[in-house]
């Protein structure tokens, strides 16, 4: 192999852009598809969300192809005023008057009728810092007190920030990513197992401290036991995968999204996919959330320096996460997070914090070191 040289104005990794838009396409169609009835019962305007979404994709395009520009490496430079006004923001939700609480959570601020949902920022920031902190700290990665200790506070204090929101879902996927990390930078297993088997019994005290957690949880293991309250919306999810047979009901036709299923441009979009696009149409999406995961991973295995490694895979692993959580709480095999599918689900934070997220992989991508023959290093 002859001289390494670094690369910074390579080509971005093509085919994470193509399937990004094409999740996004398919989204934007059925958003429309999902919401159109109920926008126009609750507004008078059955493009109410579209439009909203339309405007939130042009922005996500912009956000996506301006993160694509910034040298990844810039943003270990924002590690820490990240982290420090995550956390800030955070507080302030517990604080009563600043945010605004929908469905018994209070997880956004709201002003002049746009929405902001903080953890969804807060999980790339988490990523950025502890991308930026181990690259540094790597000499003396095993040491607990060197190196765990200060991650894992930020850690706690976060989530504990999180959970009074509340948001399980979200602080499941930082401890997670957290996790992967420290791995992939060469912690100790002791202690990341030590963390594990900290967060679990401390998971289900909390579940079991609060009914309604409870329900939920029973309501997973059998749904049909209160059909018409804690189970409803899992069993609504399930007529509408198994409505959609193989090839779908068509576009549009969905009889679920017809006031039975909860929120069916949001958490439940992958059912009203499944109803109206079949085995098929669900299959497709899989298939599409695969590549890109895929990709956002090779992109982080070729990446030749240590923080671009982590970053990307923090950041690919936050994606990852999200839609595997989502999809399998649809199918009815976790409970149900309350988390959107990215790219897919209604929601502008969602959306302009994932194409954010691509865009930083891109960018990752198109900085591989080449040898001089001009092939990519693996």
């Amino acid at each position: 192999m002859g001289k390494q040289s670094s690369v910074t104005g390579g080509r971005p990794d093509i085919t994470l852009f193509i399937v990004t838009m094409m999740l996004v396409v398919i989204g934007t169609v059925m958003i429309y598809s999902s919401s159109s009835i109920i926008a126009l019962e609750k507004y008078g305007d059955g493009y109410h969300y579209i439009k909203k979404q339309i405007v939130f994709v042009l922005l996500g395009l912009c956000v996506m192809i301006a993160a694509s520009k910034v040298p990844y490496r810039y943003w270990g430079k924002a590690a820490y005023p990240a982290v420090l006004i995550s956390i800030a923001l955070l507080a302030l939700l517990v604080v009563p008057g600043f945010g605004t609480k929908v469905g018994g959570a209070t997880r956004w601020f709201r002003a002049g009728g746009v929405s902001f949902q903080v953890s969804e920022m807060v999980k790339v920031a988490l990523v950025i810092f502890l991308a930026h902190y181990l690259t540094k700290k790597i000499a003396h990665v095993k040491e607990f007190s060197r190196v765990f200790l200060i991650p894992l506070v930020v850690l706690l204090i976060i989530i504990g920030l999180v959970l009074c929101q509340p948001d399980f879902g979200a602080a499941a996927i930082m401890v997670v990513v957290f996790m992967l990390m420290f791995y992939l930078a060469g912690s100790r297993i002791t202690y990341l197992a030590g963390l594990a088997a900290t967060v679990i019994p401390v998971g289900v005290i909390l579940i079991m401290q609060e009914s309604y957690r409870m329900r939920r949880m029973l309501s997973f293991l059998n749904p049909w036991e209160d059909p018409n309250k804690t189970g409803f919306q899992i069993i609504q999810s399930f007529i509408s995968f198994g409505s959609g047979g193989t090839f779908g009901v068509g576009l549009g036709n969905s009889m679920q999204k017809l006031f039975y299923l909860p929120e069916p441009h949001t958490d439940f979009i992958l059912s009203v996919i499944a109803e109206e696009g079949g085995f098929i149409g669900v299959v497709i999406v899989v298939v599409l959330f695969s590549v890109l995961v895929c990709r956002g991973f090779l992109i982080s295995f070729r990446c030749t320096d240590l923080f671009g490694m982590l970053l990307a895979s923090g950041l690919t692993a936050v994606i990852a996460l999200e839609a595997f959580i989502n999809m399998a709480a649809v199918m009815g095999l976790v409970p149900t997070k309350g988390l959107v599918l990215p790219f897919l689900s209604y929601g502008g934070t969602s959306l302009m914090m994932c194409m954010m997220l691509i865009g930083i992989l891109l960018n990752v991508s198109s900085h591989q070191e080449r040898n001089e023959g001009g092939t990519e290093t693996p």
